[in-house]
């Protein structure tokens, strides 16, 4: 890849001049990832599967597209780095009672709704490791999905699947792409020997783009790649290796995730030896180093910790200030309803979030009665739709431009939300945002700490004055 994007992008993030890593430092406190707003602590147990059923009635016949998630929670191994739902088990016969479990779900949703004609324009296959499913499995899936449901043309949406390289083969490959699926991310974290021992993820350069390759080959429109820094062992020279072969293989887009250690919540995490972990400085070193690099070989920063071509769709949605966020992370979509399938999934459907037992007993439990597995949820108000929609042109967007809340809700912006921009204040001061009368903007050197400025915008989270149950934003 040449350079040619290099002054773009890193005007778009700022570059080695604008990371200060004291002000990192200074703000790099715990927050959401604002993959929903409110946020999943905020989710109750008063929503279930009669408010569910009721809501999928509701908007049956809206004009708006649907997103499909699917949940599928098996793993053969455990990653110990992995904060993920998942079920550690090499008993693949197991799939097979999931699978039935699933079809049961889907039928119910598709009953529910009765035959509606709202396009789906989004799939998303996630886990655990979808393709712990056989070939034929995720045949039938796909099948039982599309005749309960409306797809829109292959290249028209987004249907995508994460896989873990180890367990893809072209056959695999082959099959994915038949049953519809054109876009695929593909979990590396980090290349080197002794990081990959340490958190028992073992997973050799070449199984990794036989797999990439493959998919190309078979037309997959875009290809993600997962890295993680901040993994025992790691050194900006050992990452520096990691990097120097994910850029040789040119993937469409690259996540560039936070290792958050939190052993008291994710149990595998137990078993990193926390001596291993860099220091704060060498992590944020990693990270300083990662983004000056993938930024000089041509990839443009999207937001939080993704990272895409220039040509990518991502990158396209954003400049055309339609870059949207769901569970998934950003899209291109517009905003869906989001009907999540599969123990543990989430779904935001009708200005609500309901999600799934996490136990597999009771999920089964659910599906197999005459009920949703819905356990919890929330139903948001028009005060969380305004905020909702704040923080999603955020971190989308990088501004907000006030007049368009206030023709939308009916308000005065900076009166509204007084506090929060006075809470923006020190940012201000830092070089991160600029604040305008009329609006805000996220200054390069505040791009990596937008979480920070979309929680002043978090009236849950302001309530509370912490965010101790989230992984840090840096």
């Amino acid at each position: 890849m040449t350079n040619k994007y290099r002054d773009n992008s890193a005007s778009q993030l700022g570059g080695a001049d604008l990371f200060d890593l004291a002000v990192i430092k200074k703000y790099d406190k715990a927050g959401p990832r604002y993959t929903s707003y409110p946020t999943a602590p905020m989710f109750h147990t008063g929503i279930g599967s009669a408010d569910y059923a009721a809501t999928l009635k509701r908007v049956a016949d809206d004009n708006a597209p649907l997103s499909l998630y699917i949940h599928i929670p098996f793993c053969n191994t455990v990653c110990y780095y992995c904060g993920c739902s998942k079920i550690v088990t090499k008993k693949y016969e197991r799939a097979a009672a999931y699978l039935e479990l699933l079809l049961k779900e889907i039928d119910r949703v598709a009953d529910t709704m009765g035959n509606t004609s709202r396009p789906v324009t989004q799939l998303h296959f996630g886990g655990g490791t979808p393709t712990f499913m056989s070939n034929d499995q995720m045949r039938v899936i796909m099948i039982r999905l599309r005749e309960r449901f409306n797809f829109v043309a292959k290249d028209e949406g987004e249907f995508s699947i994460e896989i873990d390289p180890r367990e893809c083969d072209e056959d695999t490959v082959r099959v994915l792409q038949e049953i519809g699926l054109n876009r695929m991310s593909m979990g590396v974290q980090d290349f080197d020997p002794i990081v990959q021992k340490a958190v028992n993820r073992i997973q050799s350069k070449d199984e990794t783009l036989r797999v990439l390759n493959e998919a190309r080959a078979h037309g997959f429109k875009s290809m993600n790649i997962d890295l993680m820094y901040g993994l025992p062992h790691q050194t900006v020279e050992t990452f520096d290796t990691t990097l120097d072969t994910i850029i040789e293989f040119s993937p469409d887009r690259i996540a560039l995730f936070n290792y958050a250690h939190l052993p008291h919540m994710f149990m595998p995490q137990r078993r990193i030896d926390e001596s291993a972990l860099p220091s704060a400085q060498e992590k944020l070193n990693i990270l300083e180093h990662s983004i000056n690099k993938l930024l000089a070989a041509g990839y443009v920063f999207i937001g939080m910790d993704h990272f895409a071509k220039p040509e990518d769709e991502l990158t396209i949605a954003q400049q055309n200030g339609k870059l949207y966020r769901n569970f998934q992370g950003y899209s291109t979509q517009a905003e869906c309803d989001l009907i999540g399938l599969g123990v543990t999934s989430i779904g935001y459907v009708g200005g609500g979030f309901f999600q799934n037992e996490k136990e597999m007993d009771a999920y089964a439990a659910a599906v197999d009665g005459d009920a949703f597995a819905v356990f919890r949820g929330y139903i948001l108000s028009d005060e969380d739709h305004l905020r909702r929609q704040v923080i999603m042109r955020l971190m989308c967007d990088f501004s907000l431009d006030y007049s368009l809340f206030e023709d939308k809700f009916g308000i005065n912006f900076r009166e509204h939300f007084a506090d929060g921009i006075r809470d923006l204040d020190e940012m201000a001061a830092d070089n991160l945002v600029e604040l305008r009368n009329d609006g805000l903007t996220v200054l390069p050197a505040g791009r990596l700490l937008i979480r920070n400025v979309a929680m002043v915008f978090d009236e849950y989270l302001q309530k509370k004055k912490e965010g101790t149950s989230f992984s840090k934003v840096i």
